[in-house]
């Protein structure tokens, strides 16, 4: 049980851990190469008003536009930035190249570059024909085009590298973290591991010391009834007995559960046969109660599972249907196969639901109305009971109110 716990801890923390340093990496990353863009464009934007020339920077003038986009000039920008520059008349003739400003692409090559991205109909973008190092963009000129290209080369090395490093060094966080949560888990959990282990020994612990005295009651209510006779003290006495020996039955199953200790033997059974055996004993107690009771059982359905809990399930389910109906209302019981697996549905109309709080309903002496709860026999157990068995067959359930007058249970199995 510890060893669990502490394994979901550390998952829980390294999921969490995992998705913020994610964010935060993808953020970063997101950032740089947004500026890394921002800086390219506002060179570009500076050559393509400059004649495909960056401007004369002089000391303490810089030139108008040195902000531009981002880019910051200065007087190293002319002989650091790689670029070239193709001029093309109106008839798609080349009438200049200018690659004095790398030494990576020939005139031939600028000519071919420039081809391509006249014929790719775009006006700017990357060439991601060849090498994808390369973003131009097209002025419009009044005797023809203008294409001024970028080397990104080393810009994109510097993103890369980034990546690369931010990536590594969020590996190296991560494996660090995961060591130290898990050194450090076990401490951070044991103060709720003892509580628990304090809490199933205590209900432990108290029902078997309880079912003594309640055999001893139960018994003098026997010599009693036979002395002088029955009545109403008597009978009064014998139902808490047995709302007591009830409580401490589904406590000391509540305890094993939690545990582990209840072995559950999994074999394959008609699901729709034990459902209908199972719900029809109850038709009777709603006619008496002038309830409607309806089934809708899909025949032939099969699970794997443990019969025995099943059947408790469902006569849980069922019995906390009736209890809680208003009068002269309705209760329905339906089967049928879903897309992963078996739905069960328990529905039944009641005078009014409490919509906000059905999440607690499987809390542990949860009660709703606790005045009809005390009516009907109920401690608020059987609903913690029956997602323990839904759970244990690795199922889910669930409970919902669409008006406020009904609730129906849910459960995928």
């Amino acid at each position: 049980m510890i060893k669990k716990l502490q394994r979901k801890f550390i998952m829980i923390t390294m999921s969490s851990l995992a998705l913020v340093v994610l964010i935060l990496l993808g953020s970063i990353n997101a950032v740089n190469i947004y500026q890394m863009n921002r800086k390219v464009n506002g060179a570009i934007n500076i050559l393509s008003e400059n004649h495909g020339k960056f401007p004369i920077y002089k000391k303490g003038k810089p030139p108008s536009g040195e902000r531009k986009f981002g880019f910051q000039m200065n007087e190293e920008t002319p002989f650091e930035t790689r670029y070239f520059v193709v001029k093309i008349n109106e008839d798609n003739t080349i009438q200049e190249i200018d690659t004095a400003h790398i030494a990576a692409v020939s005139s031939k090559d600028a000519a071919e570059y420039a081809n391509k991205v006249l014929n790719s109909g775009k006006n700017s973008g990357k060439n991601s024909g060849y090498k994808d190092i390369y973003k131009y963009t097209i002025i419009t000129k009044p005797n023809g085009y203008m294409i001024v290209f970028m080397d990104c080369r080393s810009q994109i090395q510097m993103a890369t590298l980034f990546l690369l490093t931010s990536c590594g060094i969020a590996i190296i966080t991560l494996l660090l973290m995961f060591i130290l949560v898990s050194i450090f888990s076990k401490k951070a959990i044991n103060p709720i591991i003892e509580s628990m282990e304090k809490q199933k020994r205590f209900i432990t612990d108290a029902g078997h010391e309880i079912k003594t005295p309640l055999a001893i009651i139960s018994a003098n209510a026997d010599v009693l009834e036979l002395t002088h006779g029955k009545n109403e003290w008597i009978t009064s006495t014998r139902n808490q007995i047995i709302r007591l020996d009830k409580l401490v039955k589904n406590l000391l199953t509540l305890s094993k559960m939690d545990e582990g200790n209840i072995k559950l033997v999994f074999t394959d059974f008609d699901l729709s046969d034990a459902v209908f055996k199972t719900t029809n004993p109850f038709e009777a107690i709603a006619k008496t109660q002038n309830k409607k009771f309806l089934m809708d059982i899909k025949p032939g359905l099969k699970l794997h599972g443990d019969e025995n809990s099943i059947n408790q399930l469902i006569s849980t389910l069922v019995d906390n249907a009736i209890k809680y109906s208003n009068d002269e209302g309705t209760i329905k019981i339906s089967l049928s196969a879903a897309k992963k697996g078996i739905k069960l549905e328990v529905y039944n109309t009641a005078d009014e639901i409490d919509r906000e709080n059905l999440d607690k309903l499987f809390d542990r002496f949860y009660r709703s109305d606790s005045s009809r709860s005390r009516e009907t026999g109920g401690y608020g157990i059987g609903l913690s009971i029956a997602k323990s068995i839904v759970q244990a067959h690795h199922g889910k359930i669930s409970v919902k109110s669409d008006d406020g007058k009904s609730i129906c249970f849910t459960i995928i199995i």
